[in-house]
């Protein structure tokens, strides 16, 4: 008797010691947030690591971890789509496209939570032209320069060509267009006259013209906002302790066009896969 009790005594405490690894690592204790360099990382690296800083407090304090958070910061947007899927981060900051074109590739990424403006999930995107340019609409632009953004961007790509293809302008109506990668880039060089016009985003558009940038709105575009994306195989555990931290963090350091955060669904995003469909008949080559 005394030995089946021992034994039972044994099995016990070997089942307590096993689970006890478990319970502990049901919260990650290092995460990786990816981004992909849309503006400077330099820049990037500066509005980001206060609020990094915050969910490590806020997750540390919820979950009784010591949570630390690196930064990961891709080259372009299809690395970071990458180091999503490749789990190379464990959650990252996506546009919507971004969005759309990884849950395509991997269904079981899911939305942690997504950015608000002044309580809102949509926020605006730009066509600028030079201040002093003659051009005043979207249908002057046929014979015009144009300047993109990134090829993966939602605004400067997609819904821009969207907006063009739905003016009546598809892509051999344009004199030239050029792919210029990031925001700044398309404004520097429309502002400069090397393009009659291009695609950026509300944010970028405003901080320019303090610094100078001769440019003027001639259209904009409703941009839902930019989602927060758990990787694949992430503990709901971890994903629920990030998401109570975004939506109760107060007095949030700037993000771009997003002062705040909500709940999130992919349905949000139906306004751009949209436009993604817009943007093969604009220029009449399917997207791999």
């Amino acid at each position: 008797m005394k030995t089946m009790k021992k034994s039972r005594l044994t099995t016990l405490c070997v089942l307590l010691l096993v689970g006890l690894p478990v319970l502990k690592e049901a919260y990650a204790r290092d995460l990786t947030f990816g981004i992909y360099a849309n503006e400077k990382a330099t820049d990037l690296v500066k509005s980001f690591r206060p609020i990094l800083d915050a969910i490590e407090k806020e997750v540390s304090a919820s979950t009784g971890n010591k949570i630390s958070i690196q930064m990961k910061v891709a080259s372009s947007y299809p690395q970071g789509v990458e180091d999503l899927l490749q789990e190379n981060v464990d959650f990252a900051r996506f546009g919507p496209a971004s969005y759309i074109e990884a849950k395509a590739r991997q269904p079981e990424i899911s939305i942690i939570a997504v950015e608000t403006l002044n309580g809102q999930k949509s926020f605006r995107g730009i066509i600028c032209v030079k201040e002093d340019s003659a051009i005043k609409s979207i249908s002057e632009l046929k014979g015009k320069r144009f300047a993109f953004g990134a090829q993966e961007s939602t605004i400067g790509r997609y819904l821009a060509q969207d907006l063009l293809y739905t003016n009546g302008i598809i892509a051999t109506d344009l004199a030239a267009y050029e792919f210029l990668g990031r925001h700044d880039k398309v404004a520097a060089a429309v502002a400069a006259g090397l393009f009659d016009a291009g695609a950026i985003k509300e944010d970028t558009y405003i901080k320019m013209r303090k610094q100078g940038q001769a440019l003027r709105e001639i259209a904009s575009m409703e941009n839902a906002t930019k989602p927060w994306i758990a990787r694949k195989g992430l503990t709901k555990a971890t994903i629920a302790a990030i998401r109570k931290a975004l939506l109760t963090l107060q007095d949030i350091p700037s993000l771009d066009e997003a002062d705040g955060f909500a709940l999130g669904e992919d349905k949000d995003y139906a306004l751009i896969r949209n436009a993604m469909k817009s943007s093969v008949a604009f220029t009449g080559v399917k997207k791999d």
